[in-house]
């Protein structure tokens, strides 16, 4: 027992200093990048057509992984990355969207399976991330939380910066820091961009870091939303490809794969995999539309060589700290396959489509804003045929998680202290659940059995690190099964056996198969690299080996039930999720807002009313938002002008229908009344508006029609205020806040409900399409 003594200046006072916990000495920084929506084709790095020079400066003084893999969807290749195990493992079978009670797609991670970050953070390094997330259970993604799987409370970083969701306009995000909502530093008048500014956060961070914590290492996951649509990029970046992309998808799939050939990303007797009938081809485009088609890959391009210059600020800020060669930089080009959900034609505002009025989008609509394609006035998205030929040499795209266009993206690893053989080239099989136990071996640190008193389970993946040093070591991850939609497959040592159970784009319409009449196939990966020559009707018996050994893997990881069930996903209660909204009435305080758009009733298809109790002033005019749903692309707004009661419905961004009072808000307290009549006999329709004061109409007018589905995919419900762009052009975000006084305000839905008339398969495309 220690003595203990009266007077800390007795001589006999000892105790030890106290010492900082670090991880052992010699363990590196780790830098993982992580891009969005990028196929193996696209980048320069791995022979694509867009110019990516930091990629390619990595990389030829690292090393190229071409056999690396994803999950084939956004939300499930980043929680297997982030824990190390099977995405169904940790209850992210799909998107957050469609989660359901079963296990593998709860979006719920066990506290059995913490993630790196945590494990790291409590082994001594610092933690960051900044960027995308969208891990976070819808039921959880409101400002209230809780806060268990976001980023910096459960999820190990100490710091975040970014946004929860599937994408966002890169233009005016909905940000984050930590969990507190906050507005974008600058405006695109003034030259945001997100990207830029998640750079700007990541170099900032990292120097502090350095400077106030030279001995303690760091981890840092750099996920930028880009190059997911939006495709948002300053013009001049999109105007470096002019007249680059007239050739069209089909050539470009066989240019992409000379390059491909040439530079040694893949092996000489490579075949390109043909066109599937479900991807129109380059000459069947209509003759008007092809400049359109263009641009949008001018776009696209220019997106991807902008973020790619953003990491490169990154790395540099990292090597002017004089720590790079001891950093483990991942560098994954993609979380998986190029996206698919831009339809056939693509889309100048995607919310169009996902509204099911794609038909608004006519070709001389689309030549009339190609110009427009990439700015703030926009949210693009480029057509299948692109997707497709960015993926080449592989089938099919993101989501398709049977085939490597859905799942194999290109990889750097860079770390000079760490690699011997700059400039090589790996193909050794590798999974995203790969990285996390690489990393900790490269640390020296053991995984944990216990975190925070809780016993884990083993982690999933396995180290990449035997390959760092060794090109001719066998691979040591030789099986690994694949599931998005029921579209799955499994590979063994070389070969792969898989069926695609869905189309992504063919969401709506037409009956899927029993998953036992899905029709299976069989490549031989040790001579076939782009399964391109189906092996099925030669080997039987090795088909049905892998079939069982998918069946082995998919009951050991809970990928059982599958489930690929459309409108029961996305009802929380048929899908045995919580929801936040209950009822046919909701109540908003002012200072609420950032509300994404399933924690507010929704007032689609329906009659509703809107009342907001508000104090005026005497002798001064009201002004201001009382409560505004969506922005630019599509939404409303009940505000004050001028000191009248007005309400605007825009659809999306195309048509705008404006009800304004006939008089003057008086002074005092009073209730300002909105009331729609829905016409009814279907969905999209219009309907009759009427304002109140107190009781007394005081102006009328007509909505022609609305939106049924979808109002923003980014864009939030504020009280009091705007945050993002506005609904309206009478007011900015910054002018947008009430001068009087708001009590409260309330939506009232109507009983009239037209919803039931939205098919079941087009609620779920409008989820898919939004991840």
């Amino acid at each position: 027992m220690r003595h203990t003594t009266y007077d800390a200046k007795d001589p006999e006072t000892s105790y030890p200093p106290i010492e900082p916990l670090l991880p052992p000495v010699g363990a590196p920084n780790v830098l993982v990048v992580l891009l969005d929506d990028v196929g193996f084709g696209a980048s320069s790095a791995f022979g694509g057509p867009c110019h990516t020079p930091v990629a390619e400066r990595l990389a030829s003084a690292g090393l190229r992984f071409n056999r690396f893999h994803t999950t084939a969807l956004c939300a499930p290749t980043r929680q297997a990355l982030l824990t190390g195990r099977n995405h169904h493992s940790v209850g992210m079978g799909s998107i957050t969207e469609t989660a359901t009670s079963a296990p593998g797609n709860s979006s719920v991670r066990p506290n059995t399976k913490a993630p790196l970050a945590m494990t790291l953070k409590l082994n001594g390094y610092s933690t960051a991330q900044f960027g995308k997330c969208h891990e976070v259970p819808v039921w959880q993604s409101s400002p209230m939380g809780p806060f268990d799987a976001w980023p910096s409370a459960g999820g190990g970083f100490e710091t975040f910066y970014g946004f929860i969701g599937g994408e966002n306009n890169q233009y005016d995000p909905a940000l984050y820091n930590g969990t507190t909502p906050v507005e974008p530093p600058a405006t695109a008048e003034e030259g945001y961009h997100l990207t830029e500014d998640l750079a700007d956060r990541a170099c900032a961070w990292v120097r502090q870091q350095k400077a106030l914590m030279p001995d303690r290492p760091f981890f840092m996951y750099f996920a930028p939303g880009a190059t997911h649509a939006p495709h948002h990029v300053p013009l001049e970046w999109a105007d470096k490809y002019a007249g680059q992309f007239a050739q069209g998808w089909d050539a470009l799939r066989e240019q992409t794969l000379a390059r491909q050939k040439e530079l040694g990303v893949v092996p000489q007797d490579a075949v390109l995999t043909p066109r599937h009938d479900e991807i129109p081809a380059w000459d069947d485009m209509p003759d008007e539309l092809r400049p359109v088609l263009e641009r949008q890959m001018e776009v696209y391009a220019g997106f991807l060589e902008h973020t790619d210059h953003h990491v490169g600020r990154v790395v540099d800020a990292i090597d002017d700290l004089g720590v790079l060669d001891n950093t483990i930089i991942y560098y994954i080009v993609g979380d998986n396959g190029a996206s698919a959900e831009g339809t056939t034609q693509g889309a100048f505002n995607e919310m169009a489509n996902f509204n099911g009025m794609a038909a608004l989008e006519t070709p001389e609509f689309m030549v009339a804003k190609m110009n427009e394609f990439g700015t703030p006035s926009s949210y693009n998205h480029y057509a299948v045929g692109w997707a497709w030929a960015l993926n080449s040499p592989f089938q099919w795209t993101k989501q398709v998680a049977s085939h490597w266009g859905g799942t194999r993206n290109g990889t750097i690893v860079h770390w000079p202290e760490g690699i011997d053989d700059p400039g090589g080239l790996r193909s050794q099989f590798a999974h995203v659940i790969d990285i996390a136990p690489t990393i900790l071996e490269a640390a020296g640190l053991p995984e944990p059995t216990n975190v925070n008193g809780v016993q884990q389970s083993p982690m999933e993946g396995t180290s990449m690190l035997y390959s760092f040093r060794g090109q001719d070591e066998p691979e040591r991850h030789d099986l690994q099964y694949f599931e998005m939609f029921a579209n799955r497959g499994v590979y063994h040592k070389g070969w792969s056996a898989v069926t695609k159970h869905r189309t992504p784009w063919v969401m709506v319409g037409g009956d899927l198969p029993a998953f036992d009449d899905d029709v299976w196939e069989l490549y031989d990966g040790n001579d076939d690299y782009s399964q391109a020559r189906n092996l099925a009707a030669e080997h039987p018996q090795m088909l049905a080996k892998l079939q069982r050994l998918w069946l082995i893997e998919a009951v050991k990881y809970n990928v059982l039930p599958m489930d690929d069930r459309t409108a029961e996903r996305l009802v929380p209660e048929s899908a045995g999720r919580p929801t936040l909204v209950h009822g046919t009435s909701q109540l908003f305080y002012p200072g609420m807002g950032r509300l994404s758009e399933n924690s507010v009733m929704s007032i689609k298809n329906k009659s509703f009313s809107v009342t907001a109790e508000i104090s005026v002033p005497e002798g001064k005019a009201a002004h201001g938002v009382l409560i505004a749903q969506g922005g630019r692309f599509g939404g409303w707004a009940l505000y004050a002008r001028e000191g009248k009661v007005k309400f605007v419905y825009n659809v999306l961004g195309i048509h705008s229908f404006a009800v304004e009072a006939e008089v003057l808000i008086p002074s005092g307290t009073h209730q300002v009344r909105m009331e729609f009549a829905y016409d009814g006999g279907g969905l999209a329709k219009g309907g009759d508006v009427t304002l109140y004061h107190d009781g007394t109409a005081v102006g009328s007018g007509r909505v022609e029609m609305t939106q049924p589905m979808v109002f923003s995919a980014d864009e939030t419900t504020d009280i009091g205020y705007e945050s993002g762009t506005t609904v309206a052009d009478d007011y900015t975000s910054r002018t947008s806040h009430f001068t009087g006084k708001l009590h409260w305000v309330q939506i009232d839905l109507g009983l009239d409900d037209h919803d039931h008339y939205i098919d079941p398969d087009e609620r779920f495309r409008i989820a898919m399409a939004q991840q």
